[in-house]
């Protein structure tokens, strides 16, 4: 792993298991020869992360069509990703990374730039896990607009 703990292609997609917006645990072993696209987003009902999983959503058939499952991860609890769900229909498990250690295992939690300066949070990153549970793809500062278009595109899914 590189020294900055960010993922590359081929490395292991370190695995996990953190409570779904109703409290039940999802592992990453569940999608054991399946791709998946794990995504990290800041903060649940917050305008880009509720633009970024809504394009999930809108985008989830075409993906899943593809092979293709989708799970987002935040430090929310599962009390406000649920209401995240209900309130926008998303169609794909949300999960609770309070402790932020999934975060910070993929190098999506640190320093990163926002208006100008440099504080510590989470790194909107999406990573794309082959069958085998190797990282097919890593993606770190994505933009939250027009982000699953251009996934579809650049992956060709």
């Amino acid at each position: 792993m590189p020294v900055d703990g960010r993922l590359e292609v081929g490395d292991i997609a370190p695995a996990f298991t953190l409570d779904d917006a109703n409290g039940e645990p999802v592992s990453l072993a569940d999608y054991a020869g399946r791709k998946v696209l794990v995504y990290f987003y800041p903060a649940a009902m917050t305008p880009g992360c509720t633009k970024q999983a809504c394009d999930f959503r809108d985008n989830l058939a075409e993906l899943n069509d593809a092979g293709v499952d989708v799970i987002g991860i935040s430090p929310d609890k599962p009390a406000k990703l649920t209401k995240f769900v209900e309130r926008d229909e998303l169609t794909f498990p949300l999960l609770s990374d309070p402790d932020k250690e999934v975060m910070q295992a993929y190098g999506a939690f640190g320093e990163k730039k926002l208006y100008g300066k440099v504080v510590t949070g989470v790194i909107r990153s999406t990573f794309l896990v082959d069958e085998s549970g190797r990282i097919a793809a890593a993606l770190y500062n994505v933009r939250a607009t027009g982000h699953v278009a251009k996934i579809r595109r650049d992956l060709k899914l």
